[in-house]
């Protein structure tokens, strides 16, 4: 992210992947699952954004989170967590809870898709006291390892909308500078990042997750030239939107 007279996109120059710490929220623990398998081929990243209706019941908020955590024992799913966003900076959105998890093909994230249990929660749990959902898919450029985040991980979320008319060379040039992010920041554990192919993403086409060993490195990794690069004029002027959410693994069940 380099310093620019037009009037920036974001708050900081390092707003774009590591925004401000205002509205810090207490993180409710929820459960996660031991990582079923240490070796992968090819790992496709799923990331959920729920935007939970102000005046649920907090029961009803655990039971989907609860329920939601239960589908780390299908077959299909190497690792799933679901919990309330530490913080999210997004002009446009309000989103309250995320649920991350991954796989080893897409085959296995249609069949988690499709799973009678899936199905269920999701009609039974979610889509009642839920009023914005959005999904985004994508082939993740490496294989993280560990594939499960341990409890008390933090993860850094970043979605990016590119304008209609933007240069295909521009998408090339983001995923670049996110690849480079790992090996030029102290704190940074996982970095994996790609294009997306999920159908309700809403418009937004590149996503990146990031996982640091608690809030307290990740928090550290603020400000660093390194993520400057992402605030580059030729990637800010064919920028449309930019969704950044933060979110703990949790520790426990509530």
């Amino acid at each position: 992210m380099l310093c620019l007279k037009a009037r920036p996109l974001f708050s900081s120059p390092s707003s774009l992947i590591f925004p401000s710490s205002k509205h810090l929220k207490r993180p409710v623990t929820l459960s996660t699952r031991t990582l079923k398998s240490s070796i992968t081929m090819s790992t496709i990243e799923h990331v959920v954004l729920f935007k939970v209706k102000d005046d649920t019941d907090q029961g009803k908020v655990n039971t989907m989170l609860n329920n939601l955590n239960g589908l780390v024992s299908l077959d299909p799913v190497v690792h799933l967590t679901a919990g309330p966003v530490l913080r999210t900076e997004s002009p446009s959105s309000n989103f309250t809870h995320m649920l991350h998890s991954r796989y080893r093909s897409k085959e296995d994230l249609n069949a988690y898709a499709v799973h009678p249990d899936h199905q269920r929660v999701v009609k039974e749990n979610v889509v009642p006291i839920c009023d914005d959902i959005m999904a985004v898919d994508w082939i993740a450029d490496n294989d993280p390892t560990p594939l499960s985040p341990p409890p008390g991980s933090a993860i850094k979320v970043t979605f990016l909308k590119l304008k209609e008319n933007a240069p295909n060379e521009v998408q090339g040039e983001i995923l670049g500078e996110i690849k480079g992010i790992k090996e030029g920041i102290s704190g940074v554990q996982q970095v994996t990042c790609g294009e997306n192919f999920s159908a309700r993403a809403k418009g937004f086409s590149l996503a990146s997750v990031a996982v640091f060993a608690g809030v307290e490195e990740m928090e550290a990794a603020v400000g660093k030239e390194e993520y400057a690069n992402l605030q580059k004029l030729k990637v800010r002027d064919n920028l449309d939107g930019a969704i950044v959410v933060d979110y703990v693994v949790p520790t426990s069940s509530p």
